[in-house]
């Protein structure tokens, strides 16, 4: 048994020997081309998005990136002093009846959907503190919907220009709030700055959670990323009386820290993660409408423009299924391109 020992360590120590003196060095793995890399990320992106999401493939693969959460407990210029908010006419955007029973109450850069059914409404996002009010509740009025059949709220994620209204709906008029758990903790965590937007702590969603109010169902999908508890949705509209099924994706950019490669490399990887399963929803559902919170990404404002002459020529946002698939594509190519770039840090680091 000795001996066996002893030969089996001496030719470990030759094969060592050997492949230290370039026998075996061919099996070695090809030094990365990280540029040739970054570039099919890239090119995989852009085949993606081609005319159809120029405004995600914009902010996620070419424009200059978040370095993250802000960690700081200060409440919001517009909150401090309310006369700081933005003008009027920099948000304001007109509601509109998008299908059956889907109603568009969002502003030009932001997004926020009533969806009805025979029990009452269900809200999605609620904007900014300084805009809701006008925007949400004005616009259902406007709309002949009664903001006191808001029985649910759904937030993407807790950030000011999502969550803004949210403790309004819930102190006025009893809504419950839907939000991931993390970004319940994040509203815990900082109460200065979600002074006046934060409601108690209500529903906390989990993958798969439905939320069922009359005819109509809203399926919660986990797909963190943008921030840890940011939330997509698949649910059903009517266009003319004809089902279609929407896909909503909740969160798009990279604002999680994201300029070192720990933990940007996780976070890159959990953000692909998360459009592979919303990706895999969508399909699964058959959607072929893109809704999301912000319009530089479904280019809602476009679109409800295209609704008054529509006619009866197709819905301007029913895009397809398979252009729902290259929508997810783009931002797992983009996050992979970002990806790479902290990959390759990390051998240019090692190797100095």
């Amino acid at each position: 048994m000795k001996s066996y020992v002893v030969n089996v360590g001496i030719a470990l120590a030759i094969c060592a020997s050997v492949a230290t003196n370039g026998v075996f060095a061919q099996q070695a793995p090809a030094k990365r081309n990280f540029e040739a890399e970054i570039n099919t990320a890239l090119r995989a992106a852009k085949d993606a998005s081609e005319f159809e999401f120029l405004g995600t493939l914009a902010r996620v693969c070419l424009l200059p990136q978040s370095g993250g959460e802000d960690t700081s407990d200060k409440p919001f210029g517009y909150i401090a002093n309310p006369a700081s908010a933005p003008a009027r006419s920099t948000w304001y955007a007109d509601p509109a009846k998008v299908f059956d029973n889907l109603y568009f109450v969002g502003g030009k850069v932001h997004s926020s959907w009533a969806l009805t059914t025979k029990e009452g409404i269900i809200l999605i996002e609620t904007l900014y503190p300084y805009n809701s009010e006008e925007l949400i509740i004005g616009g259902m009025q406007k709309l002949g919907l009664d903001p006191k059949n808001i029985k649910y709220v759904l937030i993407s994620h807790a950030h000011g220009d999502h969550i803004g209204g949210a403790e309004m709906m819930q102190t006025r008029y009893g809504a419950r709030i839907v939000m991931g758990g993390p970004d319940w903790d994040l509203v815990a965590k900082y109460p200065n700055r979600y002074k006046t937007m934060a409601p108690k702590r209500d529903i906390i969603a989990t993958d798969g959670m439905t939320i069922t109010l009359g005819e109509m169902t809203v399926t919660i999908w986990l797909t963190p990323g943008h921030t840890p508890g940011t939330l997509s949705y698949t649910f059903t509209v009517l266009d003319r009386g004809k089902p279609v099924n929407v896909a909503y994706s909740g969160g798009t950019a990279f604002n999680f820290v994201n300029n070192t490669p720990d933990p940007g490399i996780r976070n890159f990887q959990t953000y692909i993660e998360s459009q592979r399963h919303m990706a895999s929803k969508a399909a699964a559902t058959g959607a072929t409408v893109l809704l999301s919170n912000h319009s530089e990404f479904d280019n809602a404002a476009n679109k409800n423009r295209m609704l008054a002459a529509r006619g009866n020529g197709p819905h301007p946002y029913e895009i397809g299924a398979d252009w729902i698939q290259r929508y997810f594509q783009v931002m797992q190519s983009c996050a992979r391109a970002a990806q790479i770039r902290l990959e390759q840090k990390v051998v240019e680091t090692a190797t100095r």
